[in-house]
């Protein structure tokens, strides 16, 4: 289980290249020291983002997030021109206007459309609300981020884990669709996009070596890894939306909130994620879950495969839906500072995968033999109370 995008394989054919490099920061968190998950899991959701994060050990200047918000906050041409060579001290690009075609272009986006029409349907329709720009744009980078989740998580996943040629060879056609260079139609609907809005390259690069984790990691030993994982097959996917969504021209909010709102959206719905898929999960082998909690419960990895239910499975449960609802709070204080035309959209999605949560509450807490998911119904009676909630627009944003 990888990204938010996990959902149905898109049979995505991709070249394989050079030798993978291990991240540097895969032994930086091995030995942090683990936080009881009482503390962690009751944090109050009215707490400021870095009280949360000081609590967590996890701060932003360890994922230089606020380089991200920086350079796609500039009003300035923040790439430069002349070079196709990347700078690896600022993870900048060229910013090129690509020479696509008109209709082969349509065309590219309108292949993006539908498959986000086919595997995100709730979300899609909230994106036909948004303007062209920014719907075509949107469409493209969920396309780019769900084939990028598949190389490891979809039909070809067994393969992908093995080769450490292809994620290599992902990211540096990743290098060629930012500076212009598109490999595919799919690639081409980005390689505009970029042309279009101020994307950095960074949380895409970051989501690359979240799938890289997927293939050298399986079990993680306290919330501080767990988060980082998050952080990098999902807190990205908000960080490359802010600049497509927008920010309300009215609000009084730094761009930092809203940008923290947005990674914390990720990362709420990626503990959905696993929280849903722990049963999936066990059957390949991998357990998403901190270990060092799962023992304050008395639990252990045998407990999680053995599929039984019990009074401390119940309890510990409660304490990873505590803590997944708190970063979805987090993330409604900025939701409504994006432009009004992004707001519904986003809001659907938040309540969407919160209420994955109440889903697993209604099962007992069975995610070892249940997958919890929300009926075609219920989503739709939530698409009201979103637009409710996305016409609402605080005076000021809580987070920093």
């Amino acid at each position: 289980m990888c990204s938010v995008f996990t959902l149905k394989p898109c049979n995505v054919a991709i070249a394989a290249a050079s030798t993978i490099t291990e991240p540097s920061w895969k032994r930086k968190y091995a030995s942090a020291s683990s936080q009881v998950v009482t503390n962690v899991a009751t944090i109050a959701p009215k707490n400021r983002s870095s009280l949360l994060l000081k609590q967590l050990g996890i701060p932003h200047t360890d994922l230089r997030v606020e380089e991200i918000v920086e350079r796609q906050s500039s009003n300035k041409e923040f790439y430069s021109s002349g070079s196709s060579s990347f700078s690896t001290d600022h993870e900048l690009s060229r910013k090129i206007k690509p020479e696509l075609d008109g209709e082969f272009l349509d065309e590219s986006y309108e292949r993006c459309r539908e498959i986000c029409a086919e595997y995100a349907k709730t979300f899609y329709l909230g994106t036909r609300l948004m303007t062209e720009e920014r719907r075509k744009a949107i469409w493209a980078i969920y396309v780019w981020c769900r084939r990028t989740d598949e190389l490891v998580d979809g039909p070809n996943a067994d393969y992908m884990m093995t080769n450490s040629t292809v994620l290599n060879r992902w990211e540096e056609r990743l290098e060629d669709i930012f500076v212009g260079r598109a490999y595919d139609m799919y690639d081409a609907a980005l390689t505009h996009t970029i042309s279009q809005f101020p994307l950095d390259i960074k949380p895409f690069r970051d989501m690359i070596d979240g799938m890289r984790m997927d293939t050298w990691k399986s079990r993680y030993q306290n919330f501080e890894e767990l988060y980082l994982y998050c952080y990098y097959v999902a807190g990205t996917v908000g960080l490359m939306s802010v600049p497509v969504m927008g920010i309300s021209p009215t609000s009084s909010a730094s761009a930092q909130t809203i940008y923290d709102a947005a990674l914390y959206l990720g990362i709420g719905n990626q503990l959905t994620n696993i929280l849903r898929d722990v049963g999936e999960d066990a059957l390949r082998g991998r357990v998403y879950l901190p270990q060092d909690e799962l023992a304050q419960f008395g639990l252990s990895d045998r407990d999680v495969m053995s599929g039984k239910v019990t009074d401390g499975w119940r309890e510990f449960m409660k304490a990873q839906i505590t803590r997944a609802r708190s970063y979805f709070n987090l993330a409604e204080e900025g939701a409504s500072h994006l432009d009004d035309a992004s707001r519904w959209p986003v809001w659907t999605a938040l309540l969407v995968y919160r209420s994955i949560l109440d889903e697993i509450e209604e099962n007992d807490y069975d995610n070892l033999n249940k997958r919890a998911y929300v009926g075609r119904g219920k989503k739709l009676l939530m698409l009201p109370i979103a637009y409710s909630r996305a016409q609402f627009r605080p005076p000021a944003l809580l987070l920093s």
